[in-house]
Formats: structure tokens, sequence, C-alpha cells
């Protein structure tokens, strides 16, 4: 895409073109602020193409571009649109989207901003997927995926340590995160409990003024560029026509958002029954996309151990192939979940040919995914919109960051685990089980390509795709020479 522009030459003035075409000021549905659907589309395409690189390089994307360059919004909304997304379940980065394109051009606005972020990732881990369950164990292609995995694994532990110092900044913070790490890890205690958990901790400490609470949880640091104040931003500061809620309007969203979520559920439960593997994706994935706080790390956690431990839709190591895919490619981490409804109707394809059924099943795990995340912002926004620095939402918000760190911690355990080692078992230790590596299964292999990405990424502060090119490279050059 042609990049559009910033405007160099100050704040427009309401009422006033920008120079682009674009009239300035507040109105309802856009009106006001000029900016035309075409336009948008553009912007959000434009988004929605290079939005590599995880929910921080995202949203910080979306910052230059939405706020710094084009001064769609200012700061302080932007910012207050991103904690209410923080708190919600599903990946936060799109629904920032959705949120600031339902300010900018109402539901419309809000579909195109959502639908264009998620796209280019639907297709490039559908493209991947099928190339994966077709020529997955061509030496040549697994020997990229082997070098793919070392490259999750340090990625992954980078997101520990960088969410790790943001979240973790006095001792009760640290110890919501020790006390949700040992409750997975140890006592395998279920994910949504330990969300719900710590954000109770979170609003009493918010709501009593404890001082340990005090500031809430940011999420993911803006871009660090320019300030732009609201009132010089093309929507403005004042809350637009169409984000003040009404009862008609709120119970109209949740008919028609809940109708396309849960009906292909109950069609597909009543006509292939409630065993079939369609029926199954579809109910675990909408369960995620109900009880996963805390971004696309923490949903990777809970998910990465249901398919592969209690589904059997993957293997161990199947789920790295898939987070390398989502790393690899445009949109939110969390398209991998594509990747395992995938897989997991390909290998139980009842009496479809097993791509159809795996792309069938795919576009189904995206479906039931993402359609909740309209629902959150078209009927929880217009409400949010007025909640702008509430201590007991943002002091939730810190709590559950907080416990996420934990969870996401275990999940790099747990990828270190079947990455360094051929072999972990289950060990019972005091009534708790812990997976335990054999020794002398480790992959001398992966332990070496492992810990030069962990080098690059730490050390040198490599990106990500190239931390990620350079080990499917390696993977490929190991193979090559025995």
């Amino acid at each position: 895409m042609t990049d559009i522009p910033a405007d160099r030459s100050g704040p427009p003035r309401p009422g006033t073109s920008d120079g682009r075409g674009n009239g300035t000021g507040n109105g309802a549905g856009g009106a006001g602020h000029g900016v035309g659907l075409g336009t948008a589309f553009r912007v959000w395409l434009r988004i929605g193409l290079l939005s590599f690189g995880g929910p921080a390089g995202q949203i910080a994307l979306m910052h230059r571009i939405l706020v710094e360059e084009l001064r769609w919004i200012g700061e302080t909304r932007f910012l207050h649109a991103l904690n209410y997304c923080m708190l919600l379940p599903g990946p936060e980065a799109q629904q920032l989207t959705v949120y600031i394109g339902w300010l900018m051009h109402r539901t419309a606005g809000g579909l195109i901003a959502g639908i264009l972020f998620v796209l280019p990732g639907v297709v490039s881990i559908m493209a991947l997927s099928v190339i994966y369950a077709g020529f997955g164990t061509v030496p040549l292609v697994a020997a990229v995926f082997f070098g793919l995995k070392a490259a999750v694994l340090a990625i992954v532990l980078q997101a520990v340590v960088r969410l790790g110092g943001r979240a973790l900044r006095n001792g009760a913070a640290l110890g919501i995160a020790a006390a949700a790490f040992a409750a997975i890890f140890l006592f395998d205690v279920p994910f949504p409990l330990i969300v719900l958990g710590a954000g109770l901790i979170g609003l009493a400490g918010g709501h009593f003024g404890w001082k340990a609470f005090a500031g809430g949880g940011g999420g993911h640091a803006s871009a660090g560029g320019r300030t732009v104040a609201d009132a010089e931003s093309l929507l403005g500061e004042e809350i637009p026509a169409h984000a003040r809620p009404t009862l008609a309007w709120s119970l109209k969203v949740a008919a028609v958002c809940l109708a396309l979520w849960l009906g292909p559920i109950l069609a597909l439960g009543l006509a292939l029954g409630w065993d079939d593997v369609f029926t199954r994706i579809a109910l675990f994935f909408s369960k995620m996309a109900v009880v996963t706080f805390g971004g696309a790390y923490a949903v990777l956690a809970y998910v990465a151990q249901q398919a592969v431990e209690t589904y059997g839709w993957l293997r161990p190591g199947e789920m790295l192939d898939g987070l390398g895919m989502a790393e690899t490619t445009p949109g939110p981490l969390i398209m991998v979940l594509q990747f395992v409804g995938f897989m997991g109707a390909f290998r139980d394809p009842g009496s479809l040919p097993p791509m159809l059924a795996g792309v069938l099943a795919g576009l189904l795990a995206t479906w039931v995914t993402f359609v909740p995340c309209f629902l959150w912002i078209f009927l929880g926004a217009p409400f949010v919109e007025k909640l702008r620095g509430n201590r007991a939402l943002g002091a939730a918000l810190g709590a559950i960051t907080a416990a996420v760190v934990g969870v996401i911690l275990n999940l790099a355990i747990w990828f270190a685990l079947h990455v360094l080692f051929r072999e972990v078992r289950e060990v019972r230790v005091a009534g708790m089980t812990v997976d335990w590596p054999v020794p002398a299964s480790v992959d001398a292999a992966a332990l070496l390509l492992s810990a030069a990405a962990l080098v690059a990424v730490f050390r040198f502060k490599a990106g990500v795709l190239t931390v990620i090119g350079a080990c499917a490279a390696a993977g490929l050059l190991l193979h090559l020479v025995g």
C-alpha cells in the first residue's frame, strides 16, 4: 500500500480542512471529521498488511499511523481504548482496531477495521496450514520448522521479560505472577480461574485504594513519538453522538452478534452431533473467546495444553510450528488458532476429504474466535467512553496482567521442554504433577540453535522477522550438512 502522508503543518482547527479533503471537528458517525469510508478502508488495509511482530508491535504501529501521522484520535483516547481492550478476552490489538474504527465511522467503520486487520492473516495461515499438512513430513520443510521452533522459544521468553518489566512493579504484582505460575504449572488450575482470581484481587485493591494497586496496568506502551492531545485530533475530545448508549441499541447489537456467533454452533450440534469434531472445535474456541484474558500469549498457554493433551488435535512440536507461522505473517498471533482447528479436522475429517475438512474447520475456528470481539466492542465501548480513568478497572487490569506474566512463563517452560528434549514425562511429587525431561533425550542441535536465538534477541536486539528468518535458514542448513 502507498503510505498516506502525515500532515506536518500543525493541528487543524475544528471545522476546517486538513489539506487532504478531510474536514475536522466532532460529529456523529464521522461526518464532522470528514474522513470518508474510502480513506478509512485504505488506512485499515495498510495497517492489516503491516501488522507483524505481535500485539506490542501492532499497537505501536497503530499509534504511529492513527495518532502521530493522521491524528484521527488523540493520545488520551487511544490509551483509554487500549486499556479497555486489555480488560477483554481475546486479541487486544484487533479489538483496538474495531474500537477506533467504530469511533470514527460507527458500526461500518468497526467492521471494516476489524475484518481488514484479520484478513491477511487468515489467508496466510490457511495457505501455510495446507502446505504444512501436505508437505510437513518432507525433510526440507521439516528442517525449516525445526529452526522456527528455536526462534519461537526465544520470542516467547522475550515476551515474558518485556511484559514482566512493565507489569511487575511491586511486591503485590510479583506475588500474583508467582501464584499464577505455581497454580498452572504445579496444580493444573484452569486458566479462567487464575484470571478471575487475579481480576477480583485487582478490583478489591482498586476499590479500597490499596497503594500496591494504584495506577493499574497500562497494557502495552505507546510508540513513544509525538503526543497529540485529544482536542488537536480530527475526532476531538467530545464523545461522538453515536457513542452515547441506548437500551435499544444494546439489545439490537447483542442479538445480532450472538446470532452470528452462536447460531453456527447450534446448527452444527443439531446436524452433526455434539461429539463431532467440527462441533467440538466450535465449542472449544468459543470458550476461548470468553475466558482468554491477557493477550495472545496467555491464550496460547491454555490452548497449547488443551489441544495437545486433552483433544489430541496436535503434537507438542506442532503447536510451536503453528506459532512460528503466526509470527511470520501479518495479523494477530491468535491466528494460530486457525491452524489448530485445521489440524484437528484434518486428522479427523469424517466423510470429508482431509484437506477440505481442515480448511472448513480452520475458518470455523477463526469465525467463533473473532465474532465475539465485535460483540465486546459494539456492546461495551459506548459505556466505556464514559469511564475514562476508572481506578478499579485499572487495578483489575494490572492484576490480570501480572497473572498473565506467570502464565506466559509456564508456556515458555512448556515450549522449552518440548523443543530441547525428545522425551518428556509426567512426574508426581507431593500431589503435584510436573512435566520432567529425560536428560538423555536432549537435542543438541535444538539446544545450540535456541541459544543462538536467545543471544540474537536479548544481546543484539534482533527483530522478530530477522530471528525467525535466520533460524529457519539455520534449520535448513543443519539438515543439508547432516
